[in-house]
């Protein structure tokens, strides 16, 4: 887990160069590693660490001092990231532990103490003959329990101190891509358009279940737990009622809106429970704010790069996105303005995934890398105190 990453703004705005869209990849053996600054000249001096893949996992291989707000930054290794853009495999939770999928394990990470808090093995019980990758994760709101979903559609419910797999729930039939808690009810979204609405405490899990045609991108219940938003692959939105009660085919959003790419980048504004963001993909580039009652836009700004994730920094009531080419950095936008706040950079390819620690002072991105010697998938897990 790598600590803080140097804050560069920007006064003009970045241009757009012409590179290909990016391809998706196999899961590879990779690195966490720190900042570009420091990187850089680590590798000059040490040589590069894409040949040490008997390293375990958040195995501290560097730590360096920084000049911001005197923290650190540490490099840690971590194999087997999964090079997916629709996955959704890092999280923290209420306590503060990082809960992150590489490859078929999810290991757990303490901010506050950064050290190893366990690993998770999903396919401990499963009997098959092939290990599947896991495609996405989610903290129970009390931090107690964590849902894994898989490429083959399974979903997990573990109990995070005992270590111990508590239930299997009745599975999708694709790879599971989103869930998202609403209490102690679990609702799953696959890559065929299914929506799974799951009671983990009752024989029979499914009480309700909601049918879209294309494939699932992100799943999150509003604030309030009255609205579940749902982001697909053809650009569109979709806004459910709570009512979640019955398997059928009939039921209806109550409000759609689209964006001219995949909804992958999505959040609720945790203070204004009707409003939620979206982010565009590699061919819009666009950040929007929805009024979901009334289904329009009501404010938008050109971000010049692809949005890999999105998520709300409450307490300076701050949005913080993830991009993709051809800037692959972190920014800050107020809200509800959206004028740049930071540039964060350090990565040098998307930024996949995004998280922020319990009070909001840390930012957790993740996100593959090239190198020019070996065609190594990398994962850069940083933490930027600057919020």
């Amino acid at each position: 887990m790598s600590h803080c990453g140097a804050v560069k703004t920007q006064s003009t705005p970045p241009t757009i160069s012409a590179r290909r869209r990016p391809v998706e990849n196999p899961p590879e053996q990779g690195l966490v590693w720190r900042a570009a600054e420091q990187e850089h000249s680590s590798e000059q001096q040490t040589g590069s660490d894409e040949g040490r893949h008997d390293l375990q996992p958040f195995a501290i291989l560097d730590k360096a001092a920084v000049s911001l707000q005197g923290k650190t930054v540490m490099k840690l290794a971590a194999p087997s990231l999964l090079n997916d853009y629709y996955t959704n495999v890092l999280d923290c939770s209420c306590n503060g532990v990082i809960a992150l999928a590489l490859g078929s394990s999810v290991y757990l990470w303490n901010s506050e103490t950064r050290a190893l808090a366990g690993r998770l093995d999903p396919n401990q019980q499963t009997g098959q003959p092939h290990r599947q990758s896991v495609s996405s994760l989610r903290w129970s709101r009390d931090g107690r329990a964590l849902c894994i979903g898989t490429r083959r559609g399974e979903i997990q419910l573990w109990d995070v101190e005992k270590k111990q797999n508590m239930r299997c729930l009745p599975s999708h039939l694709s790879v599971v891509r989103a869930l998202s808690w609403k209490q102690q009810l679990l609702s799953s979204g696959s890559v065929l358009g299914r929506i799974h609405h799951l009671d983990p405490r009752a024989p029979a899990p499914l009480v309700g279940a909601a049918i879209q045609k294309e494939a699932i991108c992100s799943l999150q219940w509003s604030p309030g737990d009255d609205r579940l938003a749902s982001g697909s692959a053809d650009g569109l939105l979709h806004i459910w009622d709570s009512d979640v009660a019955g398997v059928t085919r009939s039921k209806q959003p109550i409000t759609t809106m689209k964006q001219p790419s995949a909804v992958k980048a999505m959040g609720w504004c945790p203070w204004q429970g009707k409003m939620i963001t979206t982010g565009g993909g590699w061919k819009d580039r666009e950040m929007r704010i929805w009024d979901t009652q009334s289904g329009t836009c009501v404010t938008s700004a050109n971000t010049n790069s692809q949005i890999c994730s999105l998520r709300w920094a409450e307490r300076k009531r701050y949005l913080v996105t993830g991009h993709g080419l051809p800037h692959h950095q972190v920014s800050t936008w107020e809200f509800p303005s959206l004028n740049p706040v930071h540039k964060l950079t350090g990565h040098s390819h998307r930024v996949l995934h995004l998280a922020l620690n319990p009070d909001g002072t840390q930012i957790f991105s993740a996100g593959p890398i090239y190198h020019q010697v070996k065609p190594t998938v990398a994962l850069k897990l940083s933490s930027h105190t600057t919020i």
